[in-house]
């Protein structure tokens, strides 16, 4: 009896399934390619700045010498190219080295896997600026939350015990209090958030200037650059208080930085080659400090005949 389905089977139909679902898994697995670098996008929003700075330099030198030795990693853009999860330092190096392709990692991820992927990629790093920081903290904040709500759960479900902002933090080392302090400069005005980023507003009392209304605060800018004063924690948590009670003026901001800061103690350092000129070699520095005294109170009691005389 012939049997009508043995005779249309072919033996390199398997051979060729089997063939065909190892090539499957061979493209799943993640391979290192080389792109051009033209194709390569910077992170939506990216909250890392690529400075132009020696490091920068040495990382130039060190591709033109050896190649890249760290791959960048990316993933793919509708349309075509590649956005940079991580790797936009390496990509301008190679720029800088005079390359036109460099090596990529091609993953296919989401948006928010993409963001804390991004965000964890350069927090080690020591030179981060506050702006940095807080804007990274701030993405991959929302980042967990929103992966929280689409498995129908809060943040806090989520992660256990820990809430989200602890998350953030834990491998910056910092705690989920700290997360959120950093992440209340993303409320600052840029002219204020600048001189944070340039130490010239200290960390405490800038989140307390947060909290300041926009315009407040571009007022409160302009009077610290016009009087070159920085304001204490206290002074801070003063204006703060003023424009919470809606009593907030250009006028209250000045009383209030001019006011003297608490245990303000005055400190004037004078060089030895400054003062070595005006007195004998044989001087000890408790001498040279016994002779200015002297000379200062002749001064000052000059200074008061002249005032009684007019």
């Amino acid at each position: 009896m012939k049997n009508p389905v043995s005779s249309n089977i072919r033996l390199d139909g398997l051979d060729s399934l089997f063939s065909t679902e190892e090539s499957r898994q061979e493209d799943k697995r993640e391979k290192i390619v080389e792109i051009s670098l033209a194709d390569l996008y910077a992170f939506q929003n990216h909250p890392y700045k690529v400075r132009e700075d020696k490091e920068m330099t040495d990382l130039a030198e060190s591709i033109k010498e050896r190649g890249v030795l760290m791959p960048t990693l990316v993933r793919p853009i509708d349309g075509g190219g590649y956005e940079i999860v991580a790797g936009h330092r390496r990509k301008r190096a190679c720029e800088i080295a005079g390359l036109v392709t460099m090596p990529a990692i091609v993953r296919e991820m989401d948006d928010d896997t993409a963001i804390i992927l991004m965000v964890d990629s350069n927090l080690q790093r020591e030179n981060l600026l506050p702006s940095e920081k807080a804007k990274a903290y701030q993405m991959k904040l929302e980042a967990l939350k929103r992966q929280g709500e689409r498995r129908d759960l809060t943040s806090r479900q989520v992660v256990g015990k820990l809430e989200a902002a602890d998350i953030v933090g834990q491998d910056a080392g910092e705690s989920g209090r700290q997360v959120q302090r950093f992440i209340r400069l993303t409320n600052l005005e840029s002219d204020l958030l600048d001189m944070v980023d340039d130490k010239q507003l200290a960390f405490n009392p800038a989140v307390e200037l947060s909290y300041l209304k926009p315009e407040e605060q571009k007022q409160f800018a302009d009077i610290l650059q016009l009087e070159e004063r920085t304001p204490s924690l206290a002074q801070a948590q003063q204006i703060k208080s003023l424009s919470q009670q809606g009593e907030l003026t250009p006028e209250k901001m000045v009383e209030v930085m001019v006011e003297p800061k608490p245990q303000q103690r005055l400190q004037i350092t004078l060089k030895e080659e400054k003062l070595a000129k005006y007195f004998p070699q044989s001087y000890t520095p408790r001498q040279m400090e016994d002779t200015i005294i002297k000379l200062l109170e002749g001064w000052a009691r000059k200074r008061q005949q002249e005032k009684d005389a007019r």
